[in-house]
């Protein structure tokens, strides 16, 4: 009787200690995510936010490209991604699209530019303003009123503010606008040179090499370096680059969304 006792408490016992391990993420993950992503929400939390006057859309352009021996191709991708959110989130009634990692970088018969080094990704520049078009067309027909293009790398900036001039003459008679932030890229430094490599260092030190940027030689074109050497890089110098760079940013978003109401 006494075994009996003892193996139906530990029984619930047991239930009760995965029932509390189970029912613990299930209740947080129920509860409306705090994020900005347009990808981790629902389409009822998108829906939602529009309502509440989330109306901003920003459309992140990357790049997966060279830069250099000692930052990771995706760099374009991660740092847009990480400011896009820092810049959604001053603004207070923006979303973030993701990141669009597919852009012009070249011919790839024979390699140019950025295809000369291996793991870089072109597609050519009509696919990648077509791409952009009908991802703002997307977010006009859903609600969105201001789509705002902001690109990390130099290549496709003639190519973004196109793409908005063809959007907004499409638009003119609803209330939707595109805005091209040049000012987002302006305010950035040169390709894995001193400013570049502070900047990732500041955003994501994990796609940097550390070890390799210090103890390497003077690094040139060939390498994929251009401008100041970055030898001496540092994640306090990215760090004043970012605010400047997302401070510079949402002055610009703000002073064009407000022509778009007047």
């Amino acid at each position: 009787m006494d075994n009996h006792f003892h193996r139906v408490s530990l029984i619930s016992l047991i239930s009760l200690a995965f029932g509390a391990v189970f029912t613990g993420p299930c209740i947080a993950a129920a509860q409306a995510p705090m994020t900005v992503s347009l990808e981790q929400l629902t389409w009822t939390e998108i829906r939602g936010a529009l309502h509440a006057g989330k109306t901003s859309i920003i459309i992140p352009v990357g790049g997966t490209e060279q830069s250099g021996p000692y930052i990771a191709v995706g760099k374009h991708n991660r740092r847009v991604a990480i400011l896009s959110e820092r810049i959604a989130r001053a603004l207070g009634d923006a979303l973030v699209a993701p990141v669009i990692a597919y852009v012009p970088e070249g011919d790839v018969v024979p390699p140019t530019g950025h295809m000369r080094f291996p793991g870089t990704i072109t597609v050519p520049a009509d696919v990648f303003e077509q791409t952009i078009e009908s991802a703002a067309e997307s977010f006009r027909a859903h609600g969105f009123t201001d789509v705002v293009l902001l690109g990390d790398h130099g290549g496709y900036q003639s190519n973004l503010k196109a793409v908005a001039d063809r959007l907004n003459r499409r638009w003119a008679s609803t209330p939707a606008r595109a805005h091209y932030i040049a000012e987002y890229y302006r305010a950035s430094g040169g390709h894995a040179d001193l400013e570049d490599t502070s900047l990732m260092l500041a955003t994501d030190p994990s796609m940097v090499r550390l070890e390799q940027l210090r103890s390497a030689s003077r690094p040139d074109a060939s390498a994929g370096v251009y401008g100041a050497d970055p030898r001496t890089a540092t994640a306090e110098r990215g760090r004043a680059a970012a605010d400047a760079q997302v401070g510079a940013a949402v002055r610009a978003i703000r002073l064009a969304t407000a022509r778009r109401v007047r």
